[in-house]
């Protein structure tokens, strides 16, 4: 049987203007860890905390 992916792709999503600009990979072997990041979102023209959305 084939083993279960250690890693997943998510998507960061901005706070404050809910767009999802960035998609990543987190390792999610020991659960699904609950990251919030400052990166630039360009609607908003400015760095801002984007969090973890699954599609």
């Amino acid at each position: 049987m084939a083993k279960a992916p250690k890693r997943e792709y998510v998507w960061l999503e901005c706070r404050e203007c809910g767009d999802r600009n960035y998609r990543t990979q987190v390792n999610v072997q020991g659960g699904t860890p609950k990251l919030e990041i400052a990166k630039y979102c360009k609607r908003e023209r400015k760095r801002t905390v984007h969090k973890i959305r699954r599609k």
